[in-house]
């Protein structure tokens, strides 16, 4: 059976061309003592934009792990991935995140309300969780409004599970339920009861990445208070614990942050509390590492500077378009986006610190970093020119993706 490692760590490569500066950074993670699967991921929105295949992510990870002789366990994400759009990833796929969040609040033929409703009778009144303090108080009424919000979508859950159950068989891939890209945070307690759902439809997840309070923006860092999150954080770790025993969940469903990269302010409350409950977690770096192309290109000078300079010039005239899809996850101040003309201006040190993800730099502009962020569609117009740049200055890219993952990520989380 196909397991995660404790910790595991999903990473965009939206363009096939950073699988070995991305396992380079895990790999020297690993060196230090921790276990960590590299999972590389990209999604169906992802390839439609791009024009390509989940092959052509297969076998540039596969390319990649026999290069650099990687022998500990790996995967290939089929990311936001549901009922529709799963068949596409059946070959190629062997970690598959199901986005229920379209499903959420919505009801349908499927969903077994009563059957469920009676099943978590002993959960009516009040209840302990092991690790938390005050006890959760609950009504027939809550839960049924519960079932209400979640029951269909965990249900889709299960469908899109048994498809791929039935192309792959059981015990041969990941499973990750999603519900992150919602305007509402999930609760803890609601955590539960969604954990209990899963189990009734008899999905094996082994991470689940729910909504957390506080704004989880592309790219930049959290927007919340901290200590909410902490606590939040810590219930939901001891809600697992207790599901996974109850309802028979598999021992090894973690948390999953889920536009997670870059979240500076919240990785020392994670860490601190996944080591203190000895827990692991599942972080994905949404398309940080194509933020890093663009970071890289900038830094080469050049022709590669006028290229992403020109990017930012279209995506100033698309703001509306690009960020329509992410509108959950992505928070613009237009006000404060530099203008295509002084952008021009620019040089590439200027236009790197502007994008580079360092919170005090007086250049630092995370209106700029969110546009840039969705603004990868505008590079896949110009995809062989892309490229083209991007092979022509490997070295400075590759490092500039390497340093993003090891040190602004694995070693905040970690403490290497």
């Amino acid at each position: 059976m196909k397991k995660l490692s404790k910790y595991s760590i999903g990473m965009g490569d939206r363009f096939a061309h950073q699988a070995s500066y991305q396992l380079k950074a895990v790999a020297e993670a690993t060196q230090k003592g921790y276990d960590i699967s590299p999972v590389w991921n990209k999604s169906n929105r992802e390839h439609t934009t791009i024009g390509s295949e989940p092959s052509d992510a297969r076998n540039a990870v596969e390319v990649t792990v026999k290069e650099m002789a990687w022998n500990k366990p790996y995967f290939v994400d089929a990311d936001h991935i549901n009922l529709d759009t799963v068949d596409r990833f059946m070959d190629s796929s062997d970690f598959f995140t199901i986005d229920v969040a379209s499903y959420i609040g919505k009801q349908g033929d499927c969903a077994q309300r009563d059957d469920f409703i009676e099943e978590m009778a002993p959960y009516i009144g009040s209840f302990s969780i092991p690790g938390i303090e005050k006890p959760f108080a609950t009504t027939k009424e809550q839960i049924e409004k519960i079932a209400d919000q979640y029951l269909y979508a965990a249900c889709m859950a299960g469908e899109t599970y048994k498809k791929i159950a039935t192309a792959k068989g059981a015990g041969n891939f990941i499973t990750e339920v999603s519900m992150d890209e919602v305007p509402e945070p999930q609760t803890p307690v609601e955590l539960f009861f969604i954990l209990a759902m899963l189990a009734h439809y008899k999905v094996p997840a082994q991470t689940i990445a729910p909504k957390f309070t506080g704004r989880f923006n592309k790219g930049v860092d959290y927007v919340g208070d901290t200590k909410a999150f902490a606590i939040e954080f810590e219930a939901n770790l001891m809600v697992i614990d207790f599901a996974v025993k109850i309802f028979g969940l598999p021992a090894e469903l973690k948390l999953s942050i889920h536009s997670g990269s870059d979240k500076f302010s919240i990785y020392d409350p994670i860490r601190e509390l996944t080591q203190k409950h000895d827990k692991g977690f599942h972080l994905k770096t949404a398309g940080t590492t194509w933020l890093e192309e663009v970071i890289g290109l900038a830094l080469a000078g050049g022709e590669a500077l006028e290229f992403v300079k020109e990017i930012y010039g279209k995506a100033l005239q698309n703001v509306e378009k690009l960020c329509a899809p992410y509108a959950d996850v992505i928070d613009i101040d237009e006000s404060q986006l530099p203008t295509a003309e002084a952008v021009k201006n620019w040089s590439n040190e200027d236009f790197a610190n502007a994008l580079r993800h360092i919170p005090g730099h007086p250049q630092y502009n995370p209106n700029l970093r969110q546009l840039v962020h969705v603004g990868y569609k505008l590079a896949a117009e110009q995809i062989d020119k892309y490229n083209a740049l991007l092979e022509q200055h490997a070295d400075i890219v590759g490092h500039c993706v390497y340093e993003n993952i090891y040190d602004r990520h694995l070693k905040r989380l970690l403490a290497l």
